[in-house]
């Protein structure tokens, strides 16, 4: 789940954070991780932004408590190297860190601030590893090439994007440029939910087809 700005863009052409995404999107965004058992963001998002997204809402916190499920969804973090700044806020926040990194992985333990580390050798592999551990439903936070990265192997099934009203520009598009997308992910997808939210933003939800085998 993104926000983007009118032409698809996650930042301004110039680079940084474009700080994309009001009152609503908050609000979806909230609900989104209310549902999820965990939620991915790749490396360089974190070190981008330095936090990712808390549950705050007294109403969705309450309903996770009710279900016997933790405050807030594990956040798995996306890294090749295993490196982030130790002094990220990131790793201030009250919740459980995963660490999903490319073998070769070095000998011992998670990184200091990580309670878990799981092998990043493809992504198939990994999303089935992460469900075998009791994470069957996965928010994808960001950034770009996390999104390409799945989007290339046909493991998204749902996006939900919000669209503020802004053109930004220049080439940080929420899939990159190139990037290719799995034949089977390329049409048929259906829309499930519309909302017009505050700030005359816009909460768009498409859903792939059902894949074979699968029930709807």
């Amino acid at each position: 789940m993104l926000a983007v700005s009118l032409d698809g863009r996650l930042a301004p052409a110039e680079g940084g954070a474009a700080q994309l995404g009001g009152e609503g999107d908050r609000r979806v965004l909230e609900e989104a991780l209310a549902w999820a058992d965990a939620a991915l963001v790749g490396a360089e998002t974190l070190r981008r932004h330095g936090s990712t997204c808390l549950i705050r809402a007294p109403d969705l916190l309450a309903e996770r408590r009710r279900r016997g499920r933790p405050a807030q969804p594990i956040t798995v973090a996306v890294s090749r190297s295993g490196r982030l700044p130790p002094d990220l806020p990131f790793f201030r926040q009250p919740l459980e860190r995963w660490l999903l990194q490319a073998p070769p992985l070095p000998p011992g333990g998670p990184p200091a601030g990580f309670q878990r580390r799981l092998p990043l050798s493809g992504w198939s592999q990994a999303l089935a590893a992460l469900g075998d551990l009791g994470q069957r439903r996965l928010l994808v936070l960001g950034g770009a090439r996390l999104a390409a990265a799945l989007a290339a192997e046909d493991l998204l099934d749902e996006l939900q994007l919000t669209f503020c009203p802004l053109l930004l520009g220049g080439s940080h598009g929420w899939l990159p440029l190139g990037t290719p997308v799995a034949p089977e992910a390329r049409a048929g997808w259906r829309l499930v939910e519309q909302r017009l939210l505050p700030e005359q933003e816009l909460l768009l939800r498409w859903r792939r087809p059902v894949r074979q085998g699968e029930s709807s």
